[in-house]
């Protein structure tokens, strides 16, 4: 066989490994990412940026100190979110505002650093990629207390009792991928 056949062989091999490789790659991230990855995808402009942004984060995250709840944190929260829903019927945008605490609080508690909202999402699309576009609904209705009605606070209540109920992990059922 000629060396420039070898070559060349050698090259397509190689270029047949990457495009594999680039492949399995955006797969893994679509199905660990969910419907965060489109996301990424559409806010990054290109598939390759967002890839790159969701493995920066979720290498973040990482490093971060997530657990389970103690069994006693997870009835305290679970109780005050049923007196939180009691609550709404009287006074919506009081529940809307305390969803908002109560879930920074449960965030907290489990060990999400509290930085601003954009990166606490961030930062929950990797443990949580199927409700954090829950948590962007509800921070935005929250954030136009001037322009919502009744029925968008019942929406934002629900918005937060998704992500609320994902979060809610007691004991050792840990999510995260090796």
């Amino acid at each position: 066989m000629d060396s420039t056949v070898v070559a060349v062989l050698v090259v397509a091999l190689a270029l047949i490994g990457i495009a594999l490789y680039f492949f399995r790659r955006r797969a893994v991230l679509r199905q660990r990412f969910g419907p965060e990855y489109e996301r990424a995808v559409a806010t990054a402009g290109s598939p390759i940026r967002a890839e790159a942004e969701l493995e920066a984060r979720a290498k973040r995250v990482g490093k971060y100190q997530v657990h389970p709840l103690s069994p006693d944190d997870g009835v305290r929260f679970s109780t005050a979110w049923r007196q939180l829903q009691a609550r709404f019927v009287d006074d919506p945008t009081g529940a809307v505002r305390e969803a908002d605490r109560l879930v920074t609080d449960l965030m907290a508690t489990r060990g999400y650093p509290m930085t601003d909202f954009d990166r606490r999402a961030e930062d929950l699309s990797v443990d949580h990629p199927e409700v954090v576009n829950h948590y962007r609904a509800a921070h935005q209705i929250a954030s136009a207390w001037d322009r919502v009605t009744t029925e968008d606070l019942r929406q934002a209540v629900m918005h937060y009792r998704a992500l609320f109920q994902d979060l809610l992990e007691v004991g050792g059922s840990q999510r995260r991928p090796a």
